[in-house]
């Protein structure tokens, strides 16, 4: 199988002409044998145990199960924007019908690739329409329809698919749906029991509503994350490095505010629809932001703050609760290594001083760390640091992680995208999976809630073209006719 899958992604690869990139087979190693694994269930006293999990949680079962939320409609629309996104996705997961609404010219996320490269970009095998992955990511199980809701006919069509959906979510700009009247005020007469929820960035309403200009509104990520200190205490701190060097703030590499907003407004509408149906009656409108959503796991740095004043600096990955608890370089790599308490404290010096006997002296006989408190001030962090780097850049990632695991510390290895792809424990459960989809084989991870007895979340399909299911959900969702579709489409608003 794996060499099939290698010639249908290479010939892929010439028919769209990428030329000279690599597009990789996966596995390039297959996943570990049950025969592999039992071993190891059975080292741990876990074999029972163990079984019975993989007999329920297997990644071929959930295909074959119930899904929880399959007698929902969701209607999705925003444009850029990740938040709402991926919050519809997580619907789609769980099996709700949802319907994603573009305007007839496309979301601008299409476009988005890498260096801005087209060569990056997704064809369709079929029709040869190209899109970027991240948009491609954020189609998991959706229906792409087109509609102009700036026109008064889109407008109408909006609120007829309104009128059937259990939630509704919105990811365009603060007031936007309303001042078209189809926001939530009005709809809520002709859906009472509809959820809504906006996902933004900081909010509908307040002083900083309207604080980015017409264009930024669209978007989310940096600003919220900038806006509630999540970027500013991320980074290494000036005074832990050469002079003139570092200390800058440091964004995520990722969209986290987005994502984290989108799973907070996947969670609030859940919780919206159980008070619906068990407790009020009725439908409401729910709202998340980006900022408020990150600031809630912010650890008790705004605690502090209240406490004495005292503003949190950055430490980069060193904790300044805990030492020992960071990442650190090795010979080929970083490793991860926690000694929150007193015992893996001094264990991880019993392991360290076998290959390295100064960092006993230096470290255990040092009277001031004795006091687990006393061993997170800074010039403490450092020392211990710094002499922890000292062993590991002897030691590789392989070799540090067999030594640490010996003493009973909590210890691996920082891994590459490569190497998590190729991670026998990912591939094993797995993680990531090849799925077949209109632009050809596509690695992409798991849903974490893909693991549940009852009812998995599943990727079904994902990256529809643009307008794929106008006709069916048109029809479906609003009982126009073919003949309605084509004269709203010759329009422009379809």
């Amino acid at each position: 199988m794996a060499e099939k899958k290698d010639v249908e992604i290479n010939s892929r690869a010439d028919t769209i002409g990428m030329m000279d990139l690599d597009v990789r087979p996966y596995p390039v190693t297959p996943p570990p044998s049950y025969e592999e694994v039992k071993p190891i269930y059975e080292k741990r006293k876990a074999l029972e145990f163990c079984e019975w999990a993989e007999d329920n949680f297997k990644f071929e079962k959930r295909y074959g199960k119930d899904q929880s939320l399959g007698h929902l409609r969701v209607l999705d629309i925003g444009l850029w924007r990740l938040g709402h996104k991926f919050c519809a996705s997580l619907f789609g997961e769980a099996g709700a019908e949802v319907v994603a609404i573009e305007p007839p010219s496309g979301d601008p996320m299409r476009q988005m690739t890498p260096f801005g490269r087209e060569e990056y970009m997704l064809e369709n095998q079929e029709t040869g329409e190209k899109c970027g992955m991240e948009f491609v990511a954020e189609t998991v199980n959706k229906h792409c329809v087109t509609l102009d809701v700036e026109t008064p006919e889109g407008q109408e069509v909006f609120k007829q698919m309104a009128a059937n959906v259990d939630v509704l979510i919105d990811g365009m700009p603060p007031g936007y749906m309303d001042g078209l009247g189809i926001g939530y005020r009005q709809l809520k007469e002709a859906n009472p029991k509809m959820i809504y929820v906006w996902v933004g960035m900081l909010g509908q309403w307040g002083p900083w509503k309207d604080k980015q200009s017409k264009f930024g509104q669209w978007e989310l990520e940096p600003f919220a994350s900038c806006a509630n200190s999540w970027v500013h205490n991320t980074g290494l701190a000036q005074d832990l490095l050469p002079r003139g060097k570092g200390g800058d703030p440091t964004r995520s590499g990722v969209w986290l505010a987005d994502y984290v907003a989108g799973a907070q407004g996947f969670l609030n509408a859940l919780a919206a629809l159980y008070w619906r149906d068990e407790l009020g009656g009725e439908g409401q409108m729910v709202e998340v932001t980006g900022a408020e959503t990150l600031l809630d796991i912010i650890d008790f740095d705004i605690t502090w703050y209240g406490f004495n004043a005292s503003i949190k600096g950055r430490s980069g990955g060193w904790d300044p609760n805990l030492n020992q608890y960071a990442w650190n370089p090795c010979k080929d790599g970083y490793m991860m290594i926690g000694g929150q308490t007193d015992k893996l404290w001094y264990n991880i010096g019993f392991c360290l001083e076998r290959d390295y006997d100064q960092f006993g002296r230096l470290i255990h006989e040092d009277p001031f760390l004795k006091e687990m408190g006393a061993r997170n001030a800074l010039h403490a962090l450092t020392k211990t640091y710094t002499l922890t780097t000292r062993w590991l850049r002897d030691t590789n990632r392989v070799e540090a992680e067999q030594k640490l695991l010996e003493y009973q510390l909590a210890a691996g290895p920082l891994l590459y995208i490569d190497e998590v792809a190729e991670f026998p424990h990912f591939k094993y459960r797995p993680w990531q999976y090849v799925h077949e989809t209109d632009y050809g084989p596509l690695l992409i991870a798991s849903s974490p809630a893909s693991y549940q007895v009852y009812a998995p979340f599943r990727c079904k399909w994902m990256g529809r073209d643009l307008g794929y299911d106008n006709y069916e959900m048109y029809l479906k969702w609003t009982g126009m006719t073919q003949i309605k579709v084509n004269e709203l489409k010759a329009k422009g608003v379809i």
